[in-house]
């Protein structure tokens, strides 16, 4: 049974702050739409209250013609309304298949049927590309692997309406292909997909229709054959977006290394990778997911058993055991996974900001004024927006990647090292950070950044290191990026000298 969704006039408040003023819009059947809009713009806030995780303040939610009110989330499942997390929402002790069953276990009698129910999971798994075991507890799966699983779960749910919210953050190329032919077949079967992205191109390709909304209201909504990417920008920030890179600056003379990494073996990620890093370059690390670019820096931070080489920071060698022994010798990482490593998303701004550096503000207590002295500094510095004296979950996803990004800047370290720093972030948060990125590198710091983004590494970038099956295999200077030159040594088909 197909669903047609309307919303009227709905508004959301959140004690004295409201998020959603008076939304109107309907959704049809069969259809998929492209949900557009800068972090904090409200999507996610509607969709929640859809899919029964909020309830609205005011308005009425409309399905088939008749008001409905859900209590929770299972509510909204039994009416097959089902929504896919941006940030995963998957239990790490337990295995896959516990997690794709949970609260929905199937029984034989007074027993839970686990054989049924880890074929059922083995299925939805195979339509998504996951190729791991179901019986893999989830705290050893990878980020894209839990993407696949979360997407799969929802497959069981049988939904007849589907929200994805960044459903490709973490994919590799072939996973979402792999998504975007499952879309194609929900599609005909009459399932509604609600598809909220700022990747533009995916929305362009996969969408029939884009609604855009801004500061919590309806702006408008377009055929999106009739809508050009750089259309769809302008309507999300409600300006016109030019220069999305900032100019890049002639690549630094050559001289001594900031970073020299030698022949680092960490077992089972990555196998004799060597490389080096001057002061004011931009470094990218490009490859498909598991190709071990991120356990490669886990394991030059300490994160990670290594087996063997050496690291140089500014000609000293160092033995970095921790991410607190390199941030003292100068060096930081911003993992892909901000809430879940970069952030504590229930403390305050102040908190979160200063935390790495404590101890430049005690005298000998520790000072709130000092504190509160670097908090104005670095919303006025990254240009975070939101309320200084709220949690960091209350901010945007822009705004949090802004506040991860400032503290782990606070101890001014020489060496950065980001790990797909503009993942689940808007495109006027995106630029932000491109310009700030450029910014740090113009200081003389040397900056290090990890993407799948292909666009983001050859607009920022000196040079970029492509890593495929553990091993470095080229490295790309800036006047040869393209996406096809990286694609090529990323997949192992590039034949060029």
């Amino acid at each position: 049974m197909s669903l047609h969704i309307a919303f009227d006039g709905i508004v959301k408040e959140f004690g004295a702050v409201r998020v959603l003023h008076g939304v109107g819009f309907d959704l049809h059947p069969g259809r998929v739409y492209g949900l557009l809009g800068e972090n904090g713009a409200g999507k996610s806030t509607l969709m929640k209250i859809l899919a029964g995780y909020h309830a609205p303040t005011a308005g009425t939610l409309l399905i088939d013609g008749q008001p409905a009110r859900f209590r929770n989330s299972r509510d909204a499942e039994t009416r097959g309304i089902v929504l896919i997390h941006q940030e995963l929402n998957l239990a790490d002790d337990l295995t896959v298949t516990q997690n794709m069953f949970l609260g929905h276990e199937l029984r034989r009698g007074w027993l839970l049927d686990e054989r049924r129910m880890r074929e059922r999971a083995a299925e939805a798994l195979r339509q998504v590309g996951f190729e791991g075991d179901p019986d893999t507890k989830v705290r050893d799966l990878i980020v894209a692997e839990k993407q696949l699983v979360e997407i799969a779960k929802a497959q069981l749910r049988n939904a007849r309406l589907l929200i994805m919210d960044e459903p490709t953050a973490s994919l590799t190329p072939s996973e979402c292909e792999r998504l975007f032919g499952l879309i194609g077949r929900l599609r005909r079967d009459g399932v509604t997909i609600v598809y909220i992205s700022h990747k533009l191109d995916e929305v362009e390709r996969i969408t029939d229709e884009v609604i855009v909304m801004r500061d919590g209201r309806f702006i408008t909504r377009a055929p999106t054959a009739g809508t050009p990417r750089a259309r769809m920008a302008t309507l999300m920030v409600g300006r016109d977006l030019t220069d999305m890179f900032p100019e890049k600056r002639d690549p630094p003379p050559a001289g001594r290394p900031l970073l020299a990494v030698r022949g680092v073996t960490v077992p089972g990620w990555a196998e004799d990778v060597g490389f080096d890093l001057r002061p004011g370059e931009i470094l990218g690390f490009a490859g498909l997911v598991g190709a071990g670019r991120t356990e490669l820096f886990e394991g030059i931070l300490g994160l990670r058993p290594r087996s063997a080489g050496t690291i140089e920071i500014d000609g000293r060698p160092v033995r970095l055991r921790s991410p607190r022994e390199a941030m003292r010798n100068g060096l930081t990482y911003l993992s892909e996974d901000r809430k879940g490593k970069g952030l504590h998303v229930r403390m305050g701004l102040r908190d979160n900001l200063t935390l790495m550096t404590l101890r430049h503000h005690a005298q000998p207590l520790l000072s709130p004024a000092s504190e509160e002295k670097a908090l104005e500094h670095a919303v006025a510095a990254f240009g975070i927006r939101g309320d200084p004296r709220g949690v960091a979950a209350s901010l945007s996803g822009g705004n949090q990647q802004k506040l991860a990004i400032a503290k782990f800047l606070e101890p001014d370290p020489r060496v950065f090292v980001l790990d797909e720093p503009t993942r689940g972030v808007d495109v006027g948060a995106k630029r932000d950070i491109y310009f700030l990125i450029a910014r740090l590198a113009a200081e003389g710091r040397g900056v290090v950044v990890i993407s799948s983004e292909l666009i983001e590494l050859i607009g920022l970038c000196h040079r970029v290191i492509v890593m495929r099956g553990r091993r470095v295999t080229a490295t790309v200077p800036a006047e040869r990026l393209s996406e096809e030159e990286l694609i090529a040594h990323a997949i192992g088909t590039h034949t060029r000298p």
